[in-house]
């Protein structure tokens, strides 16, 4: 699925790949040897792959499309090697985790050092329209990160603030790439403001699918343990839909029971009682009505491929298996 996403912009993202490195280059041996471990374990590049396409939706691919997406994957990966540390992950992507495999120390200083590069980056270019959606977006990161973990200490279970959680935390950064990937095309607002919303939209069915995995996933494919979202009393759509559709005093049971201290036969009966009361289909459901409405904002733009692609990639979003 992903090749067939990619395929009108595997040349741009062949180039992109070289553009990212020569970034990355340091003369310090140390540093130099965790960036080359870093890029040579990349994920799928959702993000960049947004912005390039939006880019080709709204004009025409250029050098400001490379500096946005450049910023972009920055920025993610700081973040994604501060979570690590955070969570005390060992593992990211199958390998690793750079705190693991170095130490904490070294993992927050290389996460500084990527978040200073992509705002270089964006200075050095004169990109101060980028560094400005940019910067909102990682604010809302960070807010979204302690709004749910504030969520998780009071136990709340409303769907308003679940779904302002994943916008802030998710969401937002997948709506500035498809913003800015807009911006380095064309100044038309129209057309800015219809593709920040399109990627408001994937953005939260993005998020859905990934706490539906908690539910559902296999550790090897997801990448992070069954239940780990249930472990940290995080209180997500399956789990919300599953106690609106229970009889109060059942639901009362399980608010109890993610509250405590939970063995694996606790998360056991949290995840059977979402399956059985419905928690897992009405979440996908919900995913999928996001997804049509993104779809339906791509249907007002003129066909072309890179249309296609974000058609394609709307379905990948909710489909995936990991």
């Amino acid at each position: 699925m992903i090749k067939t996403i990619t395929e009108p912009i595997a040349k741009e993202l062949e180039e992109f790949e070289k553009y990212f490195r020569k970034v990355l280059n340091s003369k310090i041996g140390l540093l130099d040897t965790i960036i080359r471990y870093l890029v040579a374990r990349k994920g799928k590049r959702i993000r960049p792959i947004l912005i390039f396409l939006s880019a080709g939706l709204a004009g025409e691919i250029n050098l400001r499309t490379y500096i946005a997406a450049t910023m972009v994957e920055l920025l993610h990966t700081a973040t994604l090697v501060h979570d690590d540390v955070v969570d005390e992950a060992k593992e990211r992507r199958g390998f690793l985790s750079i705190n693991a495999r170095w130490n904490n120390k070294i993992a927050v200083l290389l996460g500084d050092f990527l978040l200073a590069k992509g705002l270089l980056v964006a200075i050095e270019n004169n990109e101060f329209e980028f560094l400005k959606v940019l910067s909102e977006a990682v604010q809302l990161m960070s807010e979204g990160e302690i709004l749910q973990i504030q969520s998780s200490r009071e136990m709340q279970t409303d769907e308003d603030r679940y779904f302002e959680i994943i916008y802030n935390k998710t969401a937002s950064l997948i709506s500035a790439c498809c913003e800015i990937g807009c911006i380095s095309a064309t100044e038309d607002l129209e057309s800015r403001f219809k593709l920040k919303e399109f990627g408001r939209l994937i953005g939260l069915a993005f998020q859905i699918r990934d706490d539906i995995f908690d539910y559902v996933g296999q550790s090897s494919l997801i990448g992070k343990p069954v239940g780990k979202d249930i472990k940290e009393r995080k209180i997500t759509l399956p789990l919300i839909y599953a106690l609106q559709r229970a009889p109060s005093n059942e639901a009362n049971s399980i608010i109890s029971l993610v509250k405590s201290r939970k063995k694996k036969k606790d998360i056991k009966e949290i995840i059977n009682f979402v399956l059985s009361n419905g928690g897992i289909t009405s979440a996908q459901n919900r995913a999928a009505e996001l997804v049509q409405k993104a779809k339906s904002i791509l249907l007002e733009f003129p066909d072309n491929p890179s249309r296609r692609s974000l058609l394609y990639l709307s379905d990948f979003i909710i489909e995936r298996d990991r």
